[in-house]
């Protein structure tokens, strides 16, 4: 077991747990995160009507409540199709790759540093916490990605391949940026472990201050990675008529669609692990182990509003826009800032 300075050490919420409860927590954890999609498509209606002086859902259930269900049951009802020519079982698993993709992240979010006496059983609010967390993270985006581009091809449609051809472009260009963004974090943890990231903010010194021009650029190449708006060139409606998700309708659609909002609460989890101290409360204040979770999910709600206030506000770039921006300044600024980060950490 090594430590890191300042920090706990790497194993400190690891905790020896029987099978039955790592499957029970793990069917817990999973359902209340799968649960937070119809509430976050919910939340993104409402809050774009405020933004656009409209009211929003507001016909089926209390004040709209029941609107995301309605959506489910008319997806889950609508006729399955594939086109002529379509590579079959490509087809049929592309968009269940980018949904489970999607969903495999939440395994890798630590909810709380305490573990808590469950059934007379010393409990970690976590699926896994690996010394590789970061690592597991970006391949599940790369996996994700597949869903996107094997999606676009074998529907044997030239308005969906054009949509996964740019996704191809578009996801390797801000994921390198992405990742340089992140350098300064590793280096000033010594860790790729999610727990022990949010451990070293623990002093109430978030990664936000330090970090502030990484944070930025992990968020904005996070937007071009889950496709919001201004980067949602994936599926423009004007010009690609829905991108590689074209031909898709039915419960087939939903999957994706599914994926776009995990992807939505999970870019305000990673975000908030990385930047804003995870389950940390503000300060240092050390509060009682059962409220991590919900400081996690308060600062996850406040990075998804942040995201669905810039979908309200911001047109969508042009394709050549997209790439500039990406190569010409994202990717140089998250070198300058790791390099910056290196010699302040050796020099001090």
């Amino acid at each position: 077991m090594h430590t890191i300075a300042g920090a706990l050490p790497l194993s400190a919420i690891n905790v020896a747990e029987p099978w039955w409860m790592q499957i029970l927590k793990t069917l817990v954890i999973f359902g209340i995160c799968f649960s937070l999609v119809p509430l976050a498509l919910l939340y993104e209606r409402k809050l774009l009507g405020r933004f656009q002086h409209r009211l929003g859902p507001n016909r089926v259930g209390v004040y709209g409540s029941l609107q995301p269900m309605a959506d489910i049951g008319k997806l889950l009802f609508k006729e399955q199709f594939k086109p002529r020519g379509a590579i079959g079982w490509l087809f049929v698993i592309s968009p269940v790759i980018a949904a489970a993709a999607a969903l495999g992240t939440y395994a890798l979010i630590p909810f709380s540093g305490q573990p808590q006496d469950i059934f007379g059983t010393d409990t970690g609010f976590y699926v896994l916490d690996s010394d590789i967390g970061l690592l597991i993270f970006f391949a599940l985006s790369s996996i994700g990605a597949y869903g996107i581009l094997l999606g676009g091809w074998a529907s044997a449609s030239k308005y969906s391949f054009l949509g996964a051809m740019r996704g191809a472009a578009q996801l390797i260009s801000y994921e390198a940026s992405q990742g340089l963004a992140l350098l300064g974090v590793i280096m000033s943890t010594g860790s790729l472990s999610l727990s022990a990231i949010v451990e070293q903010q623990g002093d109430g010194i978030w990664f936000i201050v330090p970090q502030i021009v990484g944070a930025l650029i992990f968020f904005v190449a996070t937007l071009a990675e889950i496709n919001r708006t201004p980067f949602d060139l994936l599926e423009a409606d004007s010009e690609l008529v829905a991108g590689f998700m074209t031909e898709y309708g039915g419960g087939r659609f939903a999957m994706y669609y599914v994926a776009e909002y995990v992807h939505l609460v999970v870019a305000g989890m990673m975000f908030s692990t990385l930047f804003l101290g995870g389950w940390q409360l503000p300060f240092g204040i050390d509060g009682p182990g059962w409220i991590d979770p919900i400081v996690l999910l308060v600062k996850t709600l406040i990075v998804s509003s942040v995201i669905i206030w810039i979908r309200a506000t911001l047109p969508r770039l042009r394709y050549d826009q997209l790439m500039s921006f990406g190569w010409k300044v994202l990717l140089p600024l998250a070198t300058l800032n790791a390099l910056v980060t290196a010699v302040i950490l050796v020099a001090f």
